[in-house]
């Protein structure tokens, strides 16, 4: 069985660099280790096997914000897309699966801000 095509948003390629930049000049070697996992391992398995990471909105939310929040997020997705994250290591991938494809939308270390989802998601 094929797997998906990988999609990588401006926003994804974007977060990379703010890793980079996050990590600094001693980091230089724990991005590289990123780098080699997303792309060697990660993205293949991802690209194989989507529902690999869960849902990222199957989440109990218990935040009156965060439920509009998601509200939003939902209409702007198209009925059969399916938000997922991946956990590698001390980083977050929030990826779509939509049709024949994997979108990763982003990548963030654990201990930057959160993802801003009005930016990169694609409209309807």
């Amino acid at each position: 069985m094929a797997g998906k095509r990988p999609v990588f948003t401006e926003n994804f390629s974007s977060n990379l660099l703010t890793i980079h930049s996050f990590l600094g000049l001693e980091g230089d070697s724990a991005y590289q280790h990123l780098l080699d996992r997303l792309f060697e391992d990660i993205v293949p398995t991802i690209c194989q096997f989507p529902k690999s990471g869960p849902s990222f909105l199957a989440r109990t939310i218990r935040s009156s914000d965060a439920q509009r929040l998601i509200k939003k997020l939902q209409a702007r997705l198209k009925r059969a897309d399916d938000l997922r994250e991946f956990i590698l290591d001390d980083y977050l991938v929030l990826y779509l699966i939509r049709r024949d494809r994997v979108v990763f939308l982003s990548i963030k270390h654990h201990r930057q801000l959160s993802f801003d989802l009005k930016g990169f998601l694609p409209e309807r």
